[in-house]
């Protein structure tokens, strides 16, 4: 999702460009200001409360803006994203917002902050309120709402600086230039997104071939926990030695291996544009791990592709590769595939179902040679970029 948080003072012109935004990118808008004054209008209950800490300029408590956030939110569910013009207005609405955003799988995209001059912000309110009748657009709350801006929202401007997520903005000009510096902004925020994939499929299905040629087209980073492990083994490390009863069963390695293992890896390649994972995860709990760990480089899973095969196909391929150099141990064994094949069918269809839920997997049909299938995968691959950005 493409979620922008639009920054600056009263009279920035938050809202002219919000209405540009949300037609050019397809994002629901969430205007605190514009849902309380539809609620005051309407005098609902909500209304009557935020009627008079709005005509003072003041803010209303964060638990009615979060209610109708969600509320919003929850009435928008087709669109690529949500642009947030009036909130977060203070470092406590901020965290609010990561936790409201993390409640939806999805993270903030980029802070855009529009700098207008004092003078110029003045003398735009007061034009406004000769026209709009609203009445925080009066000198008297004007200098009010500019204070509260300073003491309350401009240190949220630096709570997004440190995590790289401001950019200062030229606000005035004519609203075509503004609106251009802001898209050029967004252009740039979603090319930096990064692309993780999740290769899945029953095994023998060729995550491992299709994978590596999927990071090395996309200048991905490929991740096989599988390969990783055994090479651990082959070393006789500390984790190959408590990892290689569990691969001779052809039975999955614990978990608090496989973070290690991964999160190095992240760690070690964060420069690159994202990642491939092929062998992870495998369980739900897994899902959840591979979150936390992306989630604290502020990403997430981008598509979940799953390389479809019949069970038969799969017993024929892993009994071929049982006879080659390549020979996993537990493909030379029948009995072995057979439970290989069951475990997934227990385990790692929950996996699937969790990603087809939010509408994250992509299925490609892993019949036929190497070449044909990796056709398939970037003609995927395509069209997931193109979802994503």
């Amino acid at each position: 999702m493409l979620n922008i948080a639009l920054f600056g003072p009263p009279g920035a012109g938050k809202g002219t460009q919000s209405q540009l935004l949300i037609e050019k990118y397809n994002l629901t808008y969430i205007s605190t200001g514009d849902i309380l004054r539809q609620e005051i209008a309407n005098n609902t209950e909500f209304g009557k409360k935020a009627k008079d800490i709005i005509a003072k300029g003041h803010l209303v408590s964060d638990e009615l803006i979060v209610e109708i956030i969600e509320k919003r939110v929850n009435e928008h569910t087709d669109s690529k994203g949500i642009l947030f013009d009036g909130f977060p207005r203070t470092v406590v609405q901020a965290y609010i917002l990561d936790g409201l955003l993390l409640k939806m799988n999805t993270t903030l995209s980029c802070m855009i902050s529009l700098e207008v001059p004092e003078e110029e912000l003045v003398a735009r309110l007061v034009k406004r309120g000769e026209t709009s009748n609203r009445n925080d657009d009066v000198p008297e709350v004007i200098s009010n709402r500019l204070k509260e801006y300073k003491n309350k929202t401009a240190p949220v401007a630096r709570y997004y600086k440190e995590r790289g997520l401001l950019n200062a903005i030229k606000g005035t000009g004519t609203i075509e230039k503004i609106h251009s510096r802001i898209c050029k902004v967004i252009n740039a925020t979603l090319n930096k997104e990064w692309m993780n994939v999740v290769i899945a499929g029953v095994p023998g299905a060729g995550k491992g071939t299709q994978g590596r040629l999927l990071a090395d087209k996309y200048n991905l980073y490929y991740i096989s926990t599988g390969g990783k492990i055994r090479k651990e083994v082959a070393k006789d490390t500390d984790i190959g030695r408590a990892a290689k009863p569990y691969l001779e069963k052809g039975e999955l390695v614990p978990d608090e291996i496989i973070i290690k293992l991964i999160e190095d890896e992240i760690k070690k390649h964060s420069n690159v544009k994202g990642f491939v994972f092929k062998g992870f995860p495998r369980t739900i709990i897994q899902v959840y791990i591979l979150d936390a760990l992306l989630r604290k480089l502020n990403s997430s899973v981008s598509t979940c592709m799953e390389l479809n095969i019949s069970t038969l196909e799969s017993i024929k391929r892993l009994s071929a590769r049982g006879k080659t150099s390549e020979a996993r141990s537990y493909d030379k064994n029948t009995d072995l595939i057979i439970h290989r094949l069951e475990e997934y069918e227990e385990r790692s269809q929950k996996v699937l179902d969790y990603y087809r839920k939010i509408d994250k997997t992509m299925v490609v049909d892993a019949n036929g040679d190497s070449d044909e299938v990796f056709n398939r995968m970037c003609k995927t691959m395509d069209k997931a970029l193109k979802k994503v950005r």
